[in-house]
């Protein structure tokens, strides 16, 4: 009878290629991260200032034209791109379970921010306060309302800080951390060692002339 021995495969490891690979991989999906959170976040913040509604309103015998920015509209995309900036640059300082939240946090700034531009884009409230403001009348309600495309354009840029965020959670472990070279760990520093004088040096005389010593002795 035959008997095999169960003898361990060897399992094949990460060649140097692999790695280069994976490398090239973390390097260019934190380029594309840094490049769609920022231009996301210029898109939403540009945006957010331009005129999302226009309309009119009653007044005498006429009708008086009303608009409203994004920023009156809505402030919540402003401030989620403001965040997701934040977010971002703080993708590098973190490690670890601290890099995940970050990166999570990122995500989120995005996806809120295309919600409320979104929603923003049918949004009247802004215009109807307008109108009570200019009327003088509460009941005032603004008429012949219209959007332009402002409010979808933040939309995009929202999405686009939300790709970076599905990137930072996906390729974010590869990605480099900023040097512990100038953290401070708490430990006490080794002094540098002090040099013994070199009393043939003519300073090293002169101070020992100011001390009441004979530099020539010995």
């Amino acid at each position: 009878m035959e008997y095999v021995s169960a003898a361990s495969v060897p399992q094949p490891r990460a060649t140097r290629a692999d790695e280069t690979t994976a490398a090239t991989r973390g390097r260019r999906s934190l380029a594309a991260a840094l490049f769609l959170g920022a231009v996301g976040a210029a898109v939403v913040l540009l945006a957010s200032g331009q005129t999302w509604a226009e309309g009119v309103v009653a007044v005498g015998g006429g009708t008086a034209p009303l608009d409203a920015a994004g920023g009156d509209v809505t402030g919540v995309p402003t401030a989620l791109a403001i965040v997701g900036l934040a977010a971002l640059v703080a993708v590098f300082a973190v490690r670890r379970a601290g890099r995940l939240l970050v990166s999570l946090l990122l995500t989120l700034s995005g996806a809120g921010a295309a919600a409320a531009a979104y929603l923003g884009a049918s949004d009247s409230a802004a215009l109807d306060e307008q109108a009570a403001r200019t009327t003088g009348d509460t009941a005032a309600r603004v008429e012949a309302l219209t959007h332009t495309p402002w409010p979808y354009v933040a939309a995009a840029g929202g999405l686009l800080i939300l790709l970076a965020g599905l990137l930072a959670l996906r390729y974010g472990r590869t990605w480099p951390a900023m040097s512990g070279r100038y953290e401070r760990d708490g430990a006490p520093r080794a002094r540098a060692e002090r040099r013994p004088a070199d009393p043939d040096r003519p300073e090293e005389l002169w101070k020992a002339l100011d001390r009441g010593e004979d530099p020539t002795r010995g």
